[in-house]
């Protein structure tokens, strides 16, 4: 009962976002309540949702304060040298543009995290897509793939891997360091690819893109006057120190971001009307991805709370017959990606991830070939896409663009990117 349930909650979820029929905010918390009710759980309901949001709250502070710290930066013109200095590299031809964000991409993420890759990543490339008119879907796409093609011993899916099942990350890692190099080769190609596209589409052939087509930077009046170009130095130490501390694990990200903010507003704008302009400026988008971030929590904690997420790992694997075990690895393998979908990266790597790998351990398969299995799409590949994680709503937000649409366009890419790695890994025989 619970795991038909869970599958009903879950392809609902799925389809009214994607098909637009609910918001995310609506769906992520009024379908899981519903199906608990119907599940006969009761008040005990608010138990699961308030368990839920205790723990997305520190990633809700972090985003709420990263926009605003990020924001705040934008408005005194930290980001402009910056961007100045990358139109001038990649000029404009879409091709380079595409290219180098995927490039951008891959090295902000070598911290391991998605959100301060996105959080770096579309500040700086959105105003060339912007100027050029360039799709903006591309632009989330290409740092989606980057970033999750790019999974490394000290990120997320890998350390819950190791810790869900007691083995060394040297162990798990290592053996996929070629399969993973494939996959950013296929990232780089698809960069290329788009890019071109973007090209014919808009008319801008090589022989029209010369140096003297780079576009000028127009800024309005009130944009004028709130740059603080003097200022540019100690805001870009700030934001190192605040990228390094926070990367190097010393302070919490929340904390960073909160104290960060603090300082940007009090060096950039010390005047308290300027600062409660500022705040109000952001306010708006902070408030929204909270909203979201929170509703994410709801549906997490009472899929979980409820055992629905357990329920539908166990009536999965018990449907294998004992003769086809040994395809445990690369059926999940095949499906990793999609299972980002289904399964928040906590209740799989926890949650799911165990179950399967003690079935295939039963089967006389190698637990450790099911959790590299589910490195190559579950929250790696998938995380970007996935309604289930708070960085695809960062990403989405920060880019401009629908969910919806960037479900659509971005998952073809990175699903064939799970699938390219899963045969490669065959082909190496990793499992």
């Amino acid at each position: 009962m619970l795991a038909i349930l869970g599958v009903i909650t879950i392809l609902c979820l799925l389809v009214s976002v994607m098909s637009k029929r609910l918001s995310p905010l609506v769906a992520l918390i009024a379908l899981p309540i519903v199906a608990a009710l119907i599940g006969g759980f009761g008040l005990q309901t608010s138990t699961f949702i308030i368990a839920g949001i205790k723990n997305v709250a520190p990633v809700v502070g972090m985003f709420v304060f990263a926009i605003l710290y990020f924001g705040v930066m934008t408005d005194a013109g930290m980001l402009d040298p910056i961007i100045d200095r990358i139109l001038r590299t990649v000029g404009t031809r879409p091709t380079r543009i595409v290219f180098g964000t995927a490039l951008l991409a891959l090295l902000v993420h070598l911290d391991g995290s998605g959100a301060v890759t996105f959080l770096v990543t579309v500040p700086a490339m959105l105003p060339l897509y912007t100027r050029l008119g360039m799709d903006r879907r591309i632009l989330a796409c290409v740092a989606a793939m980057a970033a999750g093609v790019n999974f490394l011993p000290w990120t997320g899916p890998v350390l819950r891997s190791s810790a869900a099942l007691h083995v060394p990350v040297s162990q798990l890692f290592q053996p996929l360091i070629i399969v993973q190099l494939v996959g950013l080769a296929f990232v780089f190609a698809c960069a290329w690819g788009l890019g071109l596209r973007e090209e014919r589409r808009l008319g801008l052939g090589a022989g029209s893109l010369g140096s003297e087509s780079t576009p000028k930077r127009v800024l309005g009046v009130d944009d004028e006057a709130l740059r603080r170009p003097r200022l540019f130095l100690p805001n870009l130490l700030l934001t190192v120190v605040v990228m390094a501390v926070m990367i190097a694990g010393w302070i919490d990200p929340v904390v960073m971001f909160m104290l960060g903010t603090v300082v940007a507003l009090c060096v950039n704008y010390p005047n308290v009307d300027a600062q409660r302009a500022r705040i109000d400026a952001h306010a708006k988008t902070a408030l929204t991805m909270a909203s979201i971030l929170l509703a994410a929590g709801v549906f997490t904690g009472i899929m979980q709370g409820s055992g629905m997420l357990k329920a539908m790992a166990e009536v999965a694997v018990a449907g294998i017959p004992a003769g086809h075990g040994k395809l445990i690895p690369a059926v999940v393998g095949f499906l990793s990606m999609p299972l980002s979908l289904l399964f928040d990266p906590d209740s799989y790597y926890f949650g799911v991830m165990p179950v399967i790998a003690e079935v295939g351990r039963s089967l006389g398969v190698d637990p450790l070939q099911v959790a590299q299995a589910s490195l190559l799409g579950v929250h790696t590949t998938g995380f970007p896409v996935s309604p289930l994680t708070p960085a695809t709503f960062l990403l989405v937000g920060l880019c401009k663009v629908e969910l919806a649409d960037h479900q659509r366009f971005t998952i073809p890419f990175l699903f064939a990117a799970s699938v390219l790695m899963t045969f490669t890994a065959l082909l190496l025989g990793v499992f």
